[in-house]
């Protein structure tokens, strides 16, 4: 981590949207910013942003496009950030397994990532973050199964009521 003279950590923002059709891409990605952004006040500011619009959770990093590019930005030595922020764990992660590995492999090139329920960076090494970490792992997938119920349920008395 190389903190910048006047100004604190540079950070490269990530965010996603699943589906472009039924959310408005530009009023999400400013409300998912101005998140990170609290998160890192005081302590740097957002260079470079990673927005993938029209991708769900369940995909791996690796498959969605501003993902991959940032993991691609991740490994390069004039990269110009820090750290990795992001608005909340679910518009990043599908699960704790998977936020562990992609957290996992930014350390191991020297970027944290920072997340507003760990009020800052994630430190693997703490137990109470590896908590959080599984906690809202379940959380994520309890909410694509409550969303999948619902749309069920949506269709369903649509089909009852409209034929």
């Amino acid at each position: 981590m190389r903190p910048l003279a006047h100004g604190g950590l540079r950070f490269a923002f990530y965010g996603r949207i699943s589906t472009a059709e039924y959310q408005d891409a530009v009023s999400s990605r400013a409300w998912q910013v101005e998140s990170a952004q609290r998160v890192v006040a005081g302590r740097g500011r957002i260079v470079v942003e990673f927005f993938d619009s029209g991708a769900s959770r369940s995909l791996p990093w690796h498959k969605r496009p501003a993902a991959a590019a940032l993991l691609a930005a991740v490994a390069a030595s004039d990269r110009g950030f820090d750290a990795v922020v992001v608005a909340e764990f679910e518009r990043a992660f599908a699960g704790g397994g998977e936020a562990r590995r992609v957290i996992e492999q930014l350390q191991a090139r020297g970027v944290q990532v920072w997340l507003p329920e760990a009020e800052g960076p994630v430190d693997l090494d703490s137990a109470d973050h590896r908590a959080l970490l599984l906690m809202l792992g379940h959380q994520s997938q309890r909410e694509v199964l409550r969303t999948r119920f619902r749309v069920r349920a949506a269709m369903s008395a649509q089909v009852r009521e409209q034929g």
